[in-house]
């Protein structure tokens, strides 16, 4: 199933190519070469460049489910793969155990519904984290050149005056 997701993905050209990371024949050095290329070039035309740096933390984990169906029904996935990967991501339920060695008693915790995240350890889950994130460089990239590398996103901006620059930076 997976291979037939990327050859989909792959045909229709729908990861954007700002995105570096869990892609094949692209690597760290790639996406430093980009930001470094970005910055030199905004220099060389004499103006000033500024950047955000965006790390997630537990990026795997902020992977909402509902979002994450509609995007994969909006790039072309549908029928039995849709079906596949509503399946996967739904009716998942948690719980906490916490044993204490003092008195030898456990606590349990109620079962809830897992609502965000995609489960790691297999090849799938970079794949789903990419296509949930796919659209955000195409949201700002008309602002700034975004770079991204997994879940670490530069966003770089360049203009000849520093207040221009800081409008366009914090705005």
């Amino acid at each position: 199933m997976q291979t037939r997701i990327l050859k989909h993905l792959t045909k229709y050209n729908i990861l954007g190519t700002e995105q570096y990371g869990f892609r094949i024949g692209l690597k760290t050095d790639n996406a430093i070469y980009k930001l470094t290329a970005e910055i030199l070039n905004a220099m060389n035309n004499k103006l000033l460049a500024g950047g955000i740096f965006c790390d997630l933390e537990k990026a795997f984990d902020c992977v909402d489910h509902d979002i994450l169906l509609s995007k994969l029904k909006f790039y072309g996935i549908s029928g039995k793969d849709l079906a596949l990967f509503h399946s996967y991501l739904d009716n998942r339920h948690f719980r906490t155990a916490i044993y204490n060695d003092s008195d030898n008693s456990n606590k349990v915790s109620s079962w809830a519904k897992v609502r965000h995240g995609v489960l790691q350890g297999s090849v799938l889950e970079p794949l789903l984290f990419l296509l949930y994130i796919n659209d955000l460089p195409k949201i700002i990239n008309k602002t700034s050149a975004p770079i991204s590398f997994a879940d670490d996103t530069s966003i770089l901006f360049a203009h000849s005056h520093l207040m221009d620059l800081k409008k366009k930076t914090f705005t």
